[in-house]
């Protein structure tokens, strides 16, 4: 067993994991409780590395797999504490503390593995489904850090994450096709005139402005579909909750006032972003 210094430093390595990554949404922040962010730090350094492996440049598909198998390999071992590596010791006192289902870990790991291997959705249903393994168990895991395990909230959280990786997507279209990457179903595409070369090749008519309006419009039902989860948990998390709805609402503004562009330019949150959604967030 790890005595508790060891511990501490894994926690404390977590954290710094999550402060150096650029995130558009919060996490582990200031409007979480002070015992509730340690363990939400453990479980983004374990998918944060795991996404990192997923898009290492410069190794190929058979090991960066290999990578997230040593991973899963690591994940199976850390709930007896029969691991060294500190995400890991943080992560398997995080998963006893809580009695988390370490099926959730592994359907992250199911989705890092499609971003290795996939890079085509055909219809609307493939990419909730790859939704379903890379966003909703991010939403259950912290209902469960809450003590909740309502699976009516479940539902409502799994709306919101699917909104926020779908915004993720739509906001990430430049950076993507740079990878050979699209998100986009290839049903949609063809229901509004475009093709895959057009799109790969960054080209930005009326009808790939078409057809990121629609996807916009359609991530923003997700979104709404998942605001009863507000009224039905504590203050504390409610908070986190709203800000968090706020700043994927607020990508997909940005993304309306480029004219549906995100094509060529990336939109982002900045610094001066925070204050207005915190406002938002107060009357939501």
């Amino acid at each position: 067993m790890e005595n508790s210094v060891s511990l501490k430093a894994a926690y404390t390595h977590c954290r710094r994991l999550t402060r150096e990554h650029y995130e558009n949404f919060p996490v582990a922040s200031m409007l979480l409780p002070k015992n509730i962010r340690k363990h939400v730090a453990a479980i983004y350094a374990f998918a944060r590395t795991a996404d990192d492996y997923a898009d290492e440049a410069g190794y190929a598909s058979d090991e960066r797999l290999a990578k997230l198998q040593e991973w899963e390999e690591k994940l199976l071992a850390c709930k007896g504490g029969l691991v060294e590596d500190p995400v890991f010791l943080a992560l398997g006192d995080t998963i006893r503390a809580f009695d988390i289902p370490i099926e959730l870990f592994q359907s992250l790991l199911k989705a890092f593995r499609s971003d290795v291997t996939v890079t085509r959705y055909a219809t609307l249903n493939d990419l909730l489904d790859y939704c379903r393994n890379s966003a909703n168990p991010v939403g259950r895991l912290v209902l469960l850090l809450f003590g909740y395990r309502n699976e009516q909230l479940f539902a409502y959280s799994d709306s919101i994450c699917t909104a926020l990786q779908l915004t993720n997507f739509w906001q990430d279209i430049s950076v993507d096709i740079q990878k050979g990457r699209l998100y986009f179903p290839l049903e949609d595409i063809d229901r509004f005139g475009c093709t895959e070369k057009n799109l790969l090749g960054g080209v930005f008519n009326e009808a790939t402005k078409a057809l990121i309006r629609f996807e916009t419009a359609r991530t923003e039902e997700f979104f709404n579909q998942g605001k009863p989860l507000f009224s039905a948990v504590d203050a504390r998390l409610r908070w986190e909750l709203k800000f968090t709805w706020n700043g994927g609402m607020r990508i997909l503004e940005k993304i309306r006032a480029l004219n549906f562009n995100s094509v060529h330019q990336r939109p982002k949150l900045i610094p001066t972003d925070k204050a207005g959604l915190l406002f938002r967030s107060f009357f939501l």
